[in-house]
């Protein structure tokens, strides 16, 4: 099976590094570290401009009539930039909620919990435990995604408390302690197809990191010098970096076989090829992130060095999809 991505894609992806380079460098990014609002609204309507929401729709609603792959290509350049903010959900809402496909509305999204089956899985929504929203403070609308139904929701409508100190200091979090029942967008086909292509945008995000932190590591071991040698010409380090490849290459074909089979569902099965793109991706995305700061030794756990930024959003992202549900999708499928 050939993954090399097509010269559309190839133009696509070069169009959207152009517009991070441009317009998201990291030194940039990093200076919103901590604070309450990770981007601009400026920021949101230039991804929307750059057609990042809407590529999906139809020429007749405003898109560019592309499919799930193509918008896997795009995410997964704004996951090696670090783009911060809801860009999964705003992507997934155009179409559905007012301004979101053209970035003048910032959609987020909330996944409630799913009830405990038969057999005692799933989290259970009898659990108290805090249900978190990223980037509540910049958002207009929230989407919440249960089991049967998808609906919007006014963030107006909601008690929201900021949390003090996130995991990712680019991805502020609020606790909610109320859940209206919104506006119904749609029922439970909805919201298995939200879920099922939530699964491979972040997938896809993840594999940027993933990337990104290759290019991170071999960049610093051609130029760190140890013994009157590049720390790259050791073989530990050499491995690190290969592994890493590797991980970052094997989680960017499953992602890309994933979002293919969604677009055409004739070649195979769509929901269990999300569930396993998803979690090779985000391991890919921790394991590398890792690596990475071993690779920079003691300068890697410092703030200064930016690879625990890919760490930290790594881990966020690998909550969204929850990794633990979605092996349960994997095992009962075989």
């Amino acid at each position: 099976m050939d993954f090399e991505l097509s010269e559309d894609q190839v133009d696509l992806a070069e169009g959207v590094r152009r517009l991070c380079v441009g317009k998201f460098p990291l030194e940039r990014i990093r200076k919103a570290e901590g604070m309450p609002q990770a981007f601009s609204s400026t920021d949101w309507v230039e991804l929307g401009d750059a057609g990042v929401f809407g590529l999906r729709l139809s020429d007749a609603d405003g898109g560019l009539g592309m499919g799930l792959a193509d918008a896997a290509v795009v995410v997964e350049e704004l996951g090696k930039a670090l783009v911060p903010g809801p860009i999964i959900s705003s992507h997934l809402a155009a179409g559905l909620v007012d301004g979101a496909s053209d970035g003048k509305a910032v959609v987020g999204s909330l996944r409630l919990p799913p009830p405990a089956d038969d057999r005692g899985r799933g989290n259970g929504r009898d659990r108290q435990y805090p249900l978190l929203v990223e980037h509540f403070g910049s958002l207009d609308s929230l989407v919440v995604i249960a089991d049967d139904r998808v609906s919007v929701v006014e963030p107006s409508s909601i008690d929201a408390v900021a949390v003090d100190r996130s995991l990712d200091p680019l991805t502020p979090m609020w606790r909610v302690e109320n859940i209206p029942a919104g506006e119904t967008l749609g029922g439970g086909e909805l919201a298995a197809n939200w879920r099922r292509d939530e699964a491979i945008l972040v997938g896809a995000y993840c594999a940027g990191l993933a990337s990104a932190t290759v290019d991170l590591a071999v960049e610093y071991a051609k130029g760190r010098r140890q013994f009157g040698r590049a720390i790259g010409s050791f073989q530990a380090i050499k491995h690190l970096c290969a592994d890493m490849l590797v991980r970052a290459e094997v989680a960017r074909a499953a992602v890309h076989a994933a979002a293919v089979t969604v677009d055409q569902p004739d070649v195979g099965d769509a929901e269990r090829a999300a569930a396993g793109a998803a979690m090779l991706a985000v391991e890919a995305a921790l394991l590398n992130s890792k690596a990475c700061v071993q690779v920079y030794g003691g300068m890697g756990f410092t703030w200064e060095v930016p690879a625990h930024l890919y760490l930290m959003r790594a881990r966020v992202l690998g909550t969204v999809v929850r990794p633990s549900e979605l092996s349960l999708i994997v095992a009962d499928r075989f």
